[in-house]
């Protein structure tokens, strides 16, 4: 049986409904919630929706699917229910078409997983693979007459969906990314590259959407089909840049525009579909739909491609700069380091004193937390940058992936290089429920190795996106390392991924147990990079205590905290004794200890430093 989607396709150009998202926000839907429950919770919204776009002309409308994958619905809790709701998308489409009485097509709408793939992120290709099926297959079994894959920035994502899509069935495909300003996507894909790989897997139409509006989706389509003349190509862009006002949400280009538009493409670049994304509603595509009526695909093409659309990248020589901290560690010196929380508040004065008295106890370095345990304190960046120019100290900033988008990620890097802060301690961070917003969530675009990544790029000039950011960073870049981890061969498996990501150093978790710490250190072998020690002496049993059984990766032995509960009132003299004995007992496997100083009492951290002194002598 033939399908009518195929039937159709190049016979005379198709239109695609407009926005399904900023519909129901219109409706006042909050963005925060998930639009795709909405099939479950509010179902004549949805096929309201549709019935609009089917009665201003749409040939093709999108179930509302976007998002309905096991990752996306997972922080909702509806993970469980990807079948069910894809399932009520899909007949929420069919009715609004019964509606109608028309015999409008139906595109089962796919998106991206909302979780990177590895090495930026967690996810592994089979787990993704596996999403995508799951949710595939229910809109194959409902009666999808197409797939729209849309706004996916990731190539290789891309891929692995079309791979799912052909093992779960047969539909036709039309594979859309979405591009940046830059004419590439977030991730560095070119359209003619996008176009090449698409082809090769056998998609029925390769096309864009979202995007940055229609000149720019018409500059990467224009690239598109200069590379191949015949494949047939959507395009779909968002209603212009959106804008804020009175606390709702606008976007600027007109239905006139957009028709105009819509017309060019299949009039100029031989575009077989066209419709809207974000912002569109039902009156831009009817008016699209007037603009198309009689209006058949080019038969020739003359195509004029700009040439600084899509800029070639040119990676400069690595900078051979280096910090002091990483001539220290090359040199084979041992080094010390200091951690000093930010404020609380707005005033940095009381950890500038405290870093000008461990400058003076000999410390080399001080390292600055970035919001740990998840409380609200100064941003770490500025409080590196007030400590290197007021007190003089080289400072090493504790970088995470939990409150910074990819994006974020670079640009903050980039700030850090600028103001002279040039050691990183990558780390994922403490998640938000942890601290006192549990109603919040972290970001986590990348997980750490795809930090290193992120970072060991800019050292060699380009961000993720491949784009040259000019003259390469000359970032240190460090890791944590758990000594205490329940399973060591997977601490050390993840140790060796991040060194082979570019890592340079390594600083520890906080150890108390200088047995286990040799056990630890013996199954490691031979050191891939130098190891930082990190230390916390406790001030009392209470402290000991609290550290043991409220504080998570924190253990301490038996033995030591009998040892705190004897000591009483002297349990502060006793706490840095401890770990006097753990720093002289590592120090010829270990190439530098951190000290984590709690309450601010920096003291005890150059008490616990004294030790190095017979260590030397």
């Amino acid at each position: 049986m033939a399908n009518p989607f195929l039937e159709q396709l190049g016979q005379r150009a198709l239109l695609c409904d407009g926005a399904m998202g900023t519909q129901l926000y219109g409706r006042g839907i909050d963005f925060d919630e998930c639009f795709d429950a909405l099939n479950l919770t509010q179902p004549d919204v949805v096929r309201e929706i549709h019935q609009s776009y089917i009665e201003a002309g749409a040939d093709i409308i999108e179930t509302n699917t976007y998002g309905a994958n096991r990752f996306k619905l997972e922080p909702f809790g509806l993970a469980d229910k990807v079948r069910q709701i894809n399932h009520r998308g899909m007949k929420l489409a069919r009715e609004a078409r019964e509606i109608a009485g028309t015999n409008t097509l139906i595109a089962g709408a796919v998106g991206p997983l909302g979780v990177l793939l590895q090495p930026y992120g967690p996810l592994t290709e089979q787990a993704a693979h596996e999403a995508f099926a799951e949710q595939i297959g229910t809109l194959l079994e409902q009666g999808a007459d197409l797939l729209m894959f849309e706004t996916f920035s990731d190539l290789r994502e891309m891929l692995i969906a079309v791979k799912a899509a052909k093992q779960v069935g047969d539909l036709p495909i039309v594979a859309q990314m979405t591009f940046a300003e830059d004419g590439r996507t977030v991730l560095g894909n070119t359209p003619e590259e996008v176009v090449r790989k698409l082809v090769e897997l056998g998609v029925a139409v390769v096309g864009v959407n979202c995007s940055v509006g229609s000149q720019r989706v018409f500059r990467v389509v224009q690239s598109m089909r200069a590379v191949n003349p015949t494949i047939p190509i959507s395009a779909q862009p968002n209603a212009g840049w959106p804008t804020e006002r009175h606390n709702r949400v606008f976007y600027p280009s007109s239905p006139e525009y957009m028709a105009d538009y819509a017309r060019r493409m299949v009039e100029e670049l031989n575009v077989q579909i066209v419709g809207g994304c974000c912002g569109t509603t039902p009156q831009h595509i009817s008016n699209m739909h007037s603009a198309l009526q009689d209006l058949n695909p080019a038969s020739t093409l003359n195509i004029t491609i700009v040439d600084d659309e899509v800029p070639s990248v040119q990676l400069p020589s690595k900078s051979a700069e280096t910090t002091q901290l990483g001539r220290m560690l090359a040199d084979g010196a041992f080094v010390t380091s200091v951690e000093i929380d930010p404020p609380k508040g707005h005033n940095p004065r009381r950890c500038l004193e405290g870093a000008r008295q461990m400058q003076a106890a000999g410390v080399n370095f001080i390292n600055v937390a970035d919001s740990p345990m998840a409380r609200v304190r100064m941003s770490a960046l500025p409080m590196c940058n007030l400590i290197q120019q007021q007190v003089g100290m080289e400072t090493i900033l504790h970088f995470t992936t939990r409150d910074r988008s990819l994006m974020g990620l670079q640009s903050d890097l980039l700030g850090a290089h600028a103001l002279g802060v040039r050691n990183i301690l990558a780390l994922k961070g403490d998640p938000p429920s942890f601290g006192a917003y549990p109603g919040t969530s972290g970001v986590f675009d990348v997980d750490t190795i795809g930090l290193v990544k992120v970072i060991a790029g800019m050292n060699s000039g380009v961000d993720t996106a491949g784009n040259d950011i000019g003259t390469p960073t000359n970032f240190l870049i460090g890791v944590a390392l758990n000594i205490n981890a329940e399973d060591p061969d997977w601490e050390i498996d993840r140790l060796h991924q991040k060194v082979a990501a570019g890592a340079h150093y390594a600083m520890t978790q906080i150890s108390y147990d200088a047995t286990e710490l040799d056990r630890f250190l013996d199954k490691l072998g031979p050191l891939p990079i130098p190891i930082i020690l990190g230390l916390m002496p406790v001030q009392s049993y209470r402290h000991a205590s609290f550290l043991h059984n409220e504080v998570p990766g924190i253990t301490l032995p038996k033995d030591v905290l009998e040892r705190m509960k004897e000591a009483g009132a002297n349990g502060r003299a006793v706490g840095v004794q401890v770990s006097q004995e753990i720093l002289a007992a590592a120090y010829d496997r270990i190439q530098g200890v951190y000290i984590m100083p709690s309450f601010g009492r920096y003291e005890m951290a150059a008490e616990v430093l004294e030790v190095l002194k017979a260590a030397n002598a």
